[in-house]
């Protein structure tokens, strides 16, 4: 039997959907869509270089679950509680880019206390918050980079652990 977070076991429960985008109001409307599928508990790690559009799918989120305040980029304070206004969970929402080390880290943003009852996003996780749950959502924005004025991303969403087994993201792309 595999351990909880071996890889292998991790990769016995994902899914993926790929999607294009080619607007900021697309990446806003994937959020807002998105938002439907999650509940209390949930993790979501963006990754995607600058401007990519992390903190646009984040307001997009922000708007779905009915939060208060306005979704802005946390990078210079860190972390940012959004409370819910509609009953639902409250928003988490993490810049984990001018963090360097792992979850130790992570540990004095206290994320795994506020994990169970809220959404936590964190922008810029990869290898720095994946042990805070064995259920996660990793959204992967790749866009055009250079002097263009072409808005297309590329987005990877990519659900590992039971919960993401049929959450429905296939219906993202539709």
């Amino acid at each position: 039997m595999e351990a909880p977070h071996s890889p292998a076991a991790e990769t016995a429960h994902r899914s993926a959907v790929r999607l294009t985008l080619t607007s900021p109001e697309q990446t806003l409307e994937l959020g807002r869509r998105l938002a439907k599928l999650l509940r209390p508990g949930d993790l979501v790690m963006l990754t995607g270089e600058l401007g990519a559009g992390k903190t646009t799918l984040t307001r997009g989120l922000g708007e779905g679950l009915g939060v208060r305040g306005a979704v802005t980029s946390p990078t210079f304070v860190i972390a940012r509680v959004h409370p819910s206004l509609v009953g639902g969970p409250a928003l988490v929402h993490v810049d984990a880019y001018r963090l360097g080390g792992g979850l130790d880290e992570m540990e004095d943003l206290d994320l795994d206390v506020s994990l169970p009852e809220s959404v936590v996003v964190v922008e810029w996780g990869d290898g720095k918050v994946e042990d805070l749950s064995e259920d996660r959502l990793h959204v992967v924005i790749h866009r055009v980079v250079g002097n263009t004025d072409d808005d297309r991303r590329q987005v990877t969403l990519t659900g590992t652990g039971p919960r993401w087994a049929d959450a429905g993201l296939a219906g993202l792309s539709a």
